[in-house]
């Protein structure tokens, strides 16, 4: 009885020690493009057992993520899938110009279902489709670089009727994936990771697509912020985005 009286006082103590030992070493918060999900949950996992730094990730729209950390949202670094959302953030304050690294690039890429006998040889035959998915064109990268692309041909008057705008770009696959949709436009590496689509069309003479990763200045760990994007620039980080499909290029 004694010896579990013991157990029960010291248990607190335990918890209380673990906690210390937590707050030495906080979570570290990634806001990150949703078409960087898979990439950036694998780094974390190898980052953390090189390191011990848990890392926790929250996933979505560029814009959205931005948003969010306009409005104070306690994130140490955000992986942008643009550079606008990262330069609104710099402007404000928010990250530093000398932090930034942009090295990582996707392509464009029109998606249809497995089974589908969709053909699309052009960007004019997009606007022959009843409907289109995309991320949302006001704001959400995927979406932003598809409009100046259709716009550049001068088939965006065309298109836009058609398009059905999503959250994000794997809202966009996840439409044609559930026959939602006939097809959307996503990045190339969206659609490496589903069985339930093939890709009809890659577009070529895209806008230029540029992602940029910054540690967030009011980050409470910036050590650990710093040290993150660091891994994430370096071969480790490169080797895997590279598997993945995305095009590397000389860090900036």
């Amino acid at each position: 009885m004694r010896k579990l009286l013991s157990l029960v006082l010291l248990a607190p103590l335990a918890a209380l020690l673990l906690g210390a030992a937590d707050s030495k070493n906080p979570e570290l918060l990634v806001f990150g493009a949703a078409s960087l999900t898979e990439s950036l949950q694998d780094l974390g996992k190898a980052y953390e057992a090189k390191t011990g730094q848990k890392v926790v990730f929250s996933f979505g729209a560029s814009s959205d993520l931005a948003r969010q950390i306009q409005a104070g949202a306690p994130a140490d670094v955000f992986f942008s899938a643009d550079t606008a959302k990262m330069d609104t953030l710099e402007k404000a304050g928010l990250v530093k110009a000398a932090d930034r690294r942009e090295f990582l690039s996707n392509a464009l890429v029109v998606v249809v279902p497995s089974a589908s006998t969709t053909k699309i040889a052009s960007a004019e035959d997009l606007a022959a489709l009843p409907k289109i998915g995309l991320a949302d064109p006001a704001s959400v990268p995927a979406g932003v670089y598809t409009k100046k692309w259709l716009t550049g041909l001068g088939l965006w008057d065309k298109v836009e009727p058609k398009v059905v705008p999503m959250l994000d770009v794997r809202a966009a696959l996840a439409a044609v994936e559930t026959g939602a949709v006939p097809a959307s436009v996503v990045y190339r590496t969206d659609a490496a990771i589903s069985r339930s689509v093939r890709i009809a069309y890659t577009v070529e003479n895209g806008p230029p697509i540029l992602y940029s990763v910054a540690p967030v200045a009011a980050s409470k760990n910036p050590k650990a912020a710093e040290a993150f994007v660091g891994f994430l620039a370096g071969a480790d980080g490169r080797a895997e985005f590279t598997k993945r499909g995305f095009l590397v290029r000389d860090a900036k």
